[in-house]
């Protein structure tokens, strides 16, 4: 049995973590690779050694106390530290190899998913762990290595390489368009239903920005932090969304949506390949944001033009706002 003033071991710090990920002791058991009963007795043995409850645990959920969160977020970073002790010294002798987990925003339509098969190729002792989501994941504690944000904003700790500028446009499906008719002016979108996000993460949306002037409001009937299910309701002809182009390029190509008010309701942000400053940086975290930095001076999507809609009537005046907007575009 573990001693009080014998260090924890970090083990059982890689099992709680992988616990409260996970949501369930069973699934954490099945990532680790252990028997669901040894898992069991290592957050115990690490509860017993700090006296506290981490987890509170009941047939349907388990939660982290007051204590487990703070013993969470401590956790990881010394995880991600050791992680980076680890590769600097196997830096010494080896090559690009290990696992590296990415973070990434819905991106329809784009060349990532080539990029990263290429990548594993030239890099076959490489795995590659990515989630495609719009939340905003914590690069500084080592949940993730890297992330591509669209955000003009850097928080602390973090180091950005600039992949270019991504528009957010407002878009609505044909048949959406068809039905409500297609607004003109700014002050029009009060009259149509509206999908929004959440501004700051924690609240929906009440106003979109207009290239000058005050922002807009609007009034939402779905208000959704997952930008994904938005853009889904969109095409689905549910209402008119501020979207950025990065999610909803493809579609627009396509003709499943297009593009209103190009020269009124529209705003930008810088797009980055996001990760924690540190010491060292390990091999494969440096290959691969080379080699995003690189796919991205390729990749159409990372510019500010918006795609011309396939088909005719009344797309072609999203085609000419569109060329209008690119034309200004410095």
């Amino acid at each position: 049995m573990m001693q009080a003033d014998e260090p924890i071991e970090t083990a059982e710090l890689l099992t709680f973590v992988r616990t409260v990920e996970a949501g369930s002791i069973s699934k954490a058991a099945l990532a680790l690779g252990l028997p669901r009963a040894t898992v069991g007795r290592r957050l115990q043995r690490l509860e017993a050694h700090l006296g506290v409850r981490l987890l509170k645990r009941t047939t349907r959920v388990m939660l982290l106390t007051d204590a487990g969160e703070s013993f969470y977020a401590q956790a990881r970073a010394v995880l991600a530290a050791v992680r980076d002790a680890e590769a600097s010294v196997k830096a010494r002798s080896e090559g690009v190899r290990g696992l590296l987990r990415v973070s990434v925003p819905p991106m329809a339509g784009s060349g990532l998913g080539a990029m990263v098969a290429d990548f594993l190729m030239k890099h076959p002792e490489v795995r590659v762990e990515l989630e495609a989501s719009s939340r905003h994941v914590d690069l500084v504690r080592g949940a993730f290595d890297v992330a591509i944000r669209a955000s003009d904003q850097l928080a602390p700790g973090l180091v950005a390489r600039t992949l270019g500028r991504s528009m957010r446009v407002v878009v609505g499906a044909p048949s959406y368009l068809a039905k409500h008719g297609r607004p003109t002016r700014a002050r029009e979108l009060m009259q149509h239903a509206c999908l929004v996000g959440f501004a700051q993460g924690e609240h929906p949306e009440t106003h979109w920005p207009r290239v000058k002037g005050p922002p807009v409001r609007v009034e939402s009937v779905l208000a959704s932090n997952d930008l994904a299910v938005l853009s889904a309701a969109a095409v689905a002809g549910r209402g008119l969304a501020m979207l950025p182009l990065l999610l909803v390029y493809e579609a627009l190509q396509e003709g499943r949506l297009e593009p209103l008010l190009l020269d009124q309701v529209a705003a930008e942000a810088q797009v980055a390949v996001v990760f924690a400053e540190r010491e060292y940086v390990s091999p494969v975290l440096r290959a691969f944001v080379d080699a995003v930095v690189q796919w991205a001076r390729e990749e159409p999507m990372f510019t500010k033009t918006v795609p011309a809609c396939k088909g005719h009537g009344p797309a072609a005046s999203g085609r000419a706002q569109a060329s209008r907007v690119a034309r200004r575009t410095p």
